[in-house]
């Protein structure tokens, strides 16, 4: 009898090193307006190859080149502009502020800013946003007032989760963001229900699911992925492939599909891949998506290439599992200092203006500041009350039922 070879485990494995030299001679980048742009009502299989490719409007000139450019006017970017400066200043004061001593945890948006911000400005009053922890730039970029975001990190009087949340898990129904779960990848599946909902009720409001890479793995994003195919559902289902989950790099979730937008191609779905740190790029095929889900076209998966260029937390220590110059290597570059360029090159801004916008950004960040650390703490000077404590938890009780038991004598 012939002996069988023995067995072994594969485990992927990053490419360097806490170290070592960055390598990201993986990452394929397609030539910026390279890749195509399909009509909006395309078949999954007509369009294969956008999973593997990147979609990219900006060039190293700084440049908007190709079909997927002229989604927003000179005005538009601008404001996208301010709001990319405004979460990233925003993010480095509340890091500080949790160094301090002022809240217990706080996740930061750096180099990922484009994502949420320019994403938002793609859909209309009314669809909802199931978002994680890293997706503040929704809330900004709708016009969510900074202090109430800030009382909702500090836990304070002013809270309006009333200190129900770990701090940033922020919610607005008013601005279409769902509240954060800190159960990785539930929101995924929930955004899908939300969505087939809005059909039953031949309503016109579209949802949109956010996942980081690591949570690909879950069960609850193949669970989404098959109800989003089977009921055509509208929704646009968001992987944002940061390069890093908690402190594994992202070979471990995407397996052998070879990228996370592959992933949708097996349940029928139309998917792409963009560059993540370009605010163009983003906002577009976010324009494309939003488009496919409103006309009942079905859902889109789009992956958003990117890098998270701090730690994943504050309870992290990236230079444990990554080298401390792989954020310098990383080839798309820096979101902010990409838009700025553009709109330099357009002659509608300049590096005077930049730092003056800086400076007027930072003060409003302060002052919000300055505001939220004046409301004093959710309980001061004693125990909460039981009013406190159940307060938004239950409904009122309808009249009949609180008749019905009264009469019963309870």
């Amino acid at each position: 009898m012939v002996e069988s070879a023995r067995l072994s485990l594969h485990v992927p494995e990053p490419a360097v090193r806490p170290g070592g030299h960055p390598d990201f001679s993986n990452v394929k980048i397609a030539k910026a307006g390279s890749v195509p742009r399909p009509e909006v009502d395309v078949a999954s299989e007509d369009i294969r190859d956008l999973a593997y490719s990147i979609i990219r409007v900006l060039n190293r000139d700084g440049e908007a080149v190709g079909p997927w450019a002229g989604s927003l006017t000179d005005e538009e970017l601008l404001t996208g502009l301010r709001n990319m400066m405004k979460l990233r200043a925003f993010d480095a004061r509340m890091l500080m502020a949790q160094r301090q001593g002022k809240t217990s945890f706080y996740m930061q948006h750096l180099g990922e800013e484009a994502v949420s911000c320019a994403f938002r400005k793609a859909l209309q009053k009314g669809d909802m946003n199931f978002p994680t922890y890293r997706q503040a730039g929704l809330l900004i970029a709708d016009d969510y007032p900074m202090v109430e975001m800030m009382n909702q990190i500090y836990s304070n009087e002013s809270d309006p989760l009333r200190g129900r949340q770990l701090p940033i898990m922020y919610s607005s129904k008013e601005h279409g963001f769902f509240t954060i779960s800190g159960n990785l990848a539930t929101q995924y599946v929930q955004a899908v229900g939300w969505a087939m909902a809005s059909a039953i009720k031949n309503d016109s409001r579209i949802a949109a699911a956010w996942i980081g890479d690591g949570s690909t793995a879950e069960s609850d994003f193949h669970s989404a992925l098959v109800f989003a195919s089977t009921y055509k559902a509208p929704v646009i289902l968001n992987i944002v492939n940061n390069q890093w989950a908690i402190s594994t790099f992202q070979g471990i979730a995407r397996g052998g599909s070879g990228t996370f937008a592959a992933r949708g191609l097996g349940f029928g779905i139309p998917a792409l891949r963009v560059d993540g740190n370009d605010y163009l790029a983003v906002h577009a095929v976010a324009r494309w998506a939003a488009e496919r889900a409103r006309r009942n076209l079905g859902p889109t998966l789009i992956e958003y290439v990117t890098y998270r260029v701090g730690a994943h937390s504050t309870s992290d220590d990236p230079s444990a599992y990554r080298p401390k110059t792989e954020s310098e290597a990383w080839p798309l570059g820096d979101p902010v200092l990409r838009l700025k360029k553009h709109l330099i090159v357009r002659g509608v801004w300049s590096e005077e203006r930049h730092t003056q916008a800086e400076a007027e950004i930072l003060d409003e960040v302060i002052e919000a500041q300055r505001q939220a650390e004046g409301h004093g703490t959710l309980h001061d000077g004693g125990k909460p009350s039981v009013r406190d404590i159940f307060e938004g938890v239950y409904a009122e009780m309808p009249p009949h039922i609180r008749r019905q038991r009264q009469k019963a004598g309870y």
